[in-house]
């Protein structure tokens, strides 16, 4: 689904705001220390500001001037105790320049993308200023493939786009998805923890997962150590017998505190009365191969996401037979956000007796969504050599939840968006709901903001009620 951009309304003085707050960064500091600080958020003010101003319907450009404005905020606060009003000045304006930038990235990108219109408030611009400062995060830290790697890439994603369909995966994804055994009873650890508030049981068993070593990548994917145990967290019910619900984090979690902090598993147990069963996504947490949670997930190699994704409805299967090999007859919902809207959307389209899947500002289409951040250099050349938009989508089809329909009856599919979603385009919602055949869950507010979002307990509440779980589960 293409984008078209809308003349933007704003004007040069709103547009002005970030410039000049970058510009007053680089200029007003003092000291080697403190003129190396103030490149962080003077450059990139700077230089999304002056992006946005050239480009304004280019995504990076509003990411990137809403990361220069928060660590704008981050580093005034100290400067303001140091100095005084040479501090204000900086944090005041990367205040407002982050406001400014988010309301015009509202006005510019969001209008033109579909979806709910959206209510511009001061609220609504502190939603978004999130999201924007978050995005332009997972931009400028992208480990970009570059020479010998790059056309590596390259190579590889051809080779595996002759073999998928010289194997016919693509007509058939089935395929590629062997249905994944339960761990053994004597491979399955588990400990009792308590964190963040939260008393939980920290299960781990190893992946029964295994890359297609055949495949480009496959060979290299399966030496990945880290990545072969899955970790799962587990709050029971108090009570036997009680349903089951597989929360799914996103991209960059899989952490205690994070998935915690996203979910309330707590709340969930006390107020639907279920199990809650929160497994750990490939290359998260400590699952994890590179410095950072998730990396190498949707960056580096772009094939990576293509093994990421067949490892990650494998263990999704095998967390589910280990869940049915304690509980034959257990009630199972499906709750994913971000990355784990599209992993609970995919495994709707393989799991057949699922009571229900939410799925929460998901992405549907990676192909489209990680175009559209990449940077130009890397679009023109990897187009040159073969690999363009079209055949990254075709190669990322058999691991796609728009691949095949899924097994959910309608009124058991739910798709939760944000009107003001500036991580995930609004727009990869209604994909996912026009495939579904549904209408989207909207709420005011950005993709961050769902934790905190009414709607979002209330859109799970939704499919409890449809799933005819009894309420209250106390």
């Amino acid at each position: 689904m293409k984008k078209t951009y809308a003349v933007p309304r704003s004007t040069p003085v709103l547009l002005a705001v970030p410039l000049l707050t970058g510009l007053y960064w680089l200029v007003a500091s003092e000291g080697m220390f403190g003129s190396l600080l103030a490149c962080v958020p003077g450059l990139l003010l700077v230089g999304g500001s002056m992006m946005v101003w050239w480009s304004p319907g280019e995504p990076r450009a509003y990411a990137l001037t809403g990361l220069g404005a928060f660590f704008g905020v981050l580093l005034g606060v100290p400067w303001l105790l140091i100095s005084g009003d040479e501090g204000l000045w900086a944090l005041v304006g990367s205040v407002a320049g982050a406001l400014v930038n988010a309301r015009q990235s509202v006005q510019v990108i969001a209008r033109v993308e579909g979806g709910a219109p959206v209510r511009e408030s001061l609220k609504m611009d502190l939603k978004v200023a999130l999201d924007e400062a978050v995005l332009g995060y997972f931009i400028a830290g992208a480990r970009m493939p570059n020479g010998v790697q790059a056309a590596e890439a390259c190579d590889q994603a051809r080779a595996l786009d002759e073999t998928l369909s010289e194997r016919g995966i693509y007509p058939q994804p089935e395929r590629l998805h062997v249905a994944p055994p339960a761990p053994e009873a004597d491979s399955v650890d588990s400990t009792l923890e308590h964190r963040w508030g939260v008393r939980y049981e920290a299960v781990q068993f190893p992946s029964a997962f295994r890359a297609d070593d055949t495949l480009p990548g496959g060979a290299v994917w399966n030496h990945l150590d880290a990545n072969r145990q899955v970790p799962v967290r587990v709050v029971r019910h108090s009570e036997p017998g009680r349903p089951w619900l597989l929360c799914i984090h996103g991209y960059r979690m899989g952490t205690p505190w994070m998935d915690f902090s996203l979910f309330g598993p707590n709340g969930l147990v006390n107020k639907f009365g279920v199990n809650v069963v929160m497994p750990v996504l490939p290359l998260h947490g400590s699952r994890r191969v590179g410095m950072r949670s998730g990396d190498f997930y949707l960056d580096g190699n772009p094939l990576d996401l293509f093994h990421a994704q067949c490892q990650a409805l494998s263990d999704l299967r095998q967390t589910v037979a280990w869940i049915r090999g304690q509980d034959p007859q257990a009630r199972i919902g499906v709750f994913g956000v971000s990355l784990g809207g599209y992993n609970a959307a995919l495994l709707s389209i393989y799991e057949p007796d699922l009571d229900f899947v939410v799925s929460a500002v998901p992405v549907a289409d990676f192909a489209e969504t990680l175009w559209r951040v990449l940077p130009p250099a890397h679009q023109g050349y990897f187009t040159t050599q073969g690999l363009d938009e079209a055949r990254y989508a075709r190669v990322l089809g058999p691991v796609s939840p728009l691949s095949s329909a899924t097994r959910l009856a309608p009124d058991r599919r739910f798709v939760l968006a944000a009107a003001a979603d500036r991580v995930v385009p609004p727009g990869q919602a209604l994909l996912l709901a026009a495939h579904w055949g549904v209408e989207p869950v909207w709420y005011q507010g950005s993709h961050l903001s769902i934790r905190r979002e009414s709607q979002t307990l209330a859109t799970v509440e939704q499919a409890v009620v449809a799933a005819g779980w009894r309420l209250p589960l106390r």
